[in-house]
């Protein structure tokens, strides 16, 4: 599955766009983690745990958004971006998204 951030992949020519595809998930932050990073935020660093986290979340969503543009017949997702956003304080929504299309090498 090709992704890309551009609206076009060069080398390929977009032949059907089959609409927007999401890949979704919402985590919470463990108790532990949220104090070991009010801790680090005193002294400054990497939250590694949170980055951990964060890295595994943004995997997590691609592959979801991939199987749904696949399920749609789709060799590629164009205009992907990723959003976050906190919901009720101790939880985060990670979303990946883009336009699922079926692409042709231009010969």
């Amino acid at each position: 599955m090709l992704v890309s951030t551009m609206n076009d992949i060069p080398g390929y020519e977009i032949t059907e766009v089959l609409g927007e595809v999401f890949g979704l998930t919402v985590r919470s932050r463990n108790i532990g983690s949220q104090l070991g990073a009010g801790l680090k935020s005193l002294v400054g660093g990497e939250l590694k745990g949170m980055t951990k986290n964060l890295v595994t979340s943004r995997e997590d969503v691609m592959q979801r958004m991939a199987e749904e543009a696949q399920a749609k017949g789709a060799d590629a997702v164009v205009a992907f971006r990723f959003d976050t956003s906190d919901m009720g304080g101790n939880w985060t929504e990670i979303c990946a998204y883009g336009t699922a299309v079926k692409t042709a090498r231009r010969g």
